[in-house]
């Protein structure tokens, strides 16, 4: 049985005193007439709901009533699996909860408590949240179940476990030999997790006594490793050197560190070594696993092809009309502007969304899955980074949605790994599988792809790339990078999302990077200064 205390705020949004003092609360916590068990309830939650419907679930948790804590959710069942898997399996005790306040229907809440193994305790704490909602049916307020609600990084059908590890630690370095840790690098953890997962028993350790998510299958889709949350006692780690290099690794958490929502990797275009890779958020690791359309600086991948096919070249009239129709689509460009006898450099330049879709009845439906595989080796779930990544997808389209695809919307999608990995091949000239960490470490064999550019279309690549960041939308952002660069922006529309996600892809000598700004802006000025700064620091 868990002892338990809930702690409870006073005031604003939180919990009012009578909850502490029980007299007044019989009408709000569900003991309700007859009459009024008929009526369904119905419109927005009112701020007592919400107070009762929270402090009726964490007080039945917290004091080990788990059968009582279930029924204040809309899925009893997962809810009781869930929690009883919490005392039995994860092997916390004495918990306390302490609500905060209330925002809406959403409640945040913090955890403390303590998990031991045999004679050994460890405090634990963390911040977890919950949301009431309407039930269906009579409209009752009560918890929405999540798996999030118990530990705000558990997914459907993950499991939190106190025992040995499954795998023993590791020691991760940087290309010089330093040691990586998430305290003095926030955005690693979940790399420090993946390479963990996949060099643990190859690195030579011994498992150590931990608390830590399993994953379930719904994460293993996802690519989501297993999870350290509390280490009881110590494994015995081996050590994994990675490619990282430890100045560009700070100067890109300093960078996102500055920005809501950013991601950011800084790739060595000659080897396709990850030197830095960064995330504001914590936990999911969206600049190598995150899906995302690139909106325009899938433009590099898409000039190339039109280029090829003969279909576009850079100094030739390009139409760059204010609106194109295909597919039953109407299509724009920013702000409605055109270019009259432009082209196809001025279009690239300015990021002309029509110039590329003007060309969509010229192709077939599956040319650009086609050439984003063959040249950019992208979008074949090949890639063996050393830690969990999402390759990038060019789904074969037809109609509007083909359309779309060629400004890297439609159902194209990627992260700032892959578009890193774009500015790397122009700049190379080839495509190397990016790695984090030396494939001679573990004999694994790195994706390939199975052509290159000709010359002449390669050269007129990277002189887009290169008047767009001295001439085109990317000018502001490059101004104070020198020497051979190259770059490309993006803005790419997100449904109920107000502002786009600001994207920036560019390269400067043996340096390609790209980042993200969700819901930024245009990458220019969003995504654009993040990645440029980290193109002067590498340089």
């Amino acid at each position: 049985m868990i002892g338990a205390v809930i702690a409870v705020v006073v005031g604003g949004g939180g919990f009012g005193a009578y909850a502490l003092l029980g007299g007044g609360a019989g009408a709000e916590d569900g003991t309700r007439s007859a009459t009024a068990q008929e009526d369904v309830r119905t419109g927005p939650l009112s701020p007592a709901e919400v107070t009762t419907a929270a402090e009726r679930f964490l007080t039945a948790w917290g004091a080990g009533d788990v059968s009582g804590a279930a029924a204040a959710t809309n899925d009893p069942a997962a809810a009781t699996a869930l929690l009883t898997a919490y005392a039995k399996d994860a092997r916390v005790e004495n918990v306390t909860l302490t609500a905060g306040t209330a925002a809406g229907g959403k409640v945040p809440f913090s955890v403390k408590g303590t998990v031991s193994h045999e004679d050994t305790v460890k405090p634990l704490a963390y911040g977890s949240a919950l949301t009431v909602v309407r039930r269906a049916g009579d409209g009752e307020p009560l918890v929405e179940w999540q798996p999030s609600v118990v530990h705000p990084d558990l997914r459907e059908g993950d499991r939190l476990v106190t025992g040995e590890a499954g795998t023993p630690p590791v020691k991760a370095l940087d290309r010089d030999g330093g040691e990586l840790t998430q305290e003095k690098y926030p955005s690693l953890g979940s790399v420090l997790d993946g390479l963990r997962e996949k060099y643990g028993e190859k690195a030579g350790g011994k498992a150590g006594i931990e608390l830590r998510i399993v994953r379930g299958e719904a994460s293993e889709k996802a690519k989501l490793s297993d999870k350290t949350l509390l280490e009881l006692s110590e494994g015995t780690p081996g050590t994994v050197r990675t490619t990282l290099n430890p100045s560009l690794q700070a100067a890109a958490e300093a960078q996102v560190a500055a920005r809501k929502r950013a991601s950011v990797v800084v790739l060595r275009p000659s080897t396709g070594e990850i030197l830095a890779v960064a995330n504001s958020s914590r936990g999911f690791n969206t600049a190598f696993q995150g899906s995302l359309a690139p909106g325009s600086t899938m433009k590099v991948v898409t000039a190339s092809m039109l280029i090829e096919k003969g279909l576009a070249s850079m100094d030739e009239k390009h139409p760059c009309p204010k609106y194109f129709s295909y597919g039953g689509w109407k299509f724009q460009n920013l702000d409605e502007f055109e270019i009259k006898g432009g082209t196809f450099r001025a279009s690239f330049a300015r990021s002309c969304n029509t110039a590329f879709i003007s060309q969509a009845p010229e192709l077939e439906n599956g040319d650009l899955t086609e050439h984003t595989q063959q040249v950019f080796g992208l979008g074949k779930n090949d890639w063996q980074v050393g830690v969990p990544t999402f390759d990038g997808a060019v789904p074969v389209q037809k109609d509007a949605p083909m359309g779309a695809s060629l400004i890297g919307q439609g159902g194209v999608r990627m992260n700032p790994l892959n578009m890193a990995s774009v500015s790397a091949t122009v700049k190379a000239g080839v495509f190397h599988q990016p790695y984090l960490v030396s494939p001679e470490v573990d004999g694994r064999k790195l994706a390939t792809a199975s052509r290159t550019l000709a010359p002449g279309v390669l050269a007129q690549l990277r002189e887009l790339m290169a008047y767009t960041a001295t001439s085109g939308t990317a000018a502001e952002a490059m101004a104070g990078v020198g020497g051979d660069k190259g770059a490309k922006t993006g803005s790419a529309e997100v449904d109920g999302q107000k502002k786009p996600n600001g994207w920036f892809t560019a390269y400067r000598g043996d340096l390609a990077a790209a980042g993200v700004v969700q819901a930024g802006g245009h990458g220019g000025k969003t995504a654009g200064p993040m990645v440029a700064a980290l193109l002067k620091a590498g340089g």
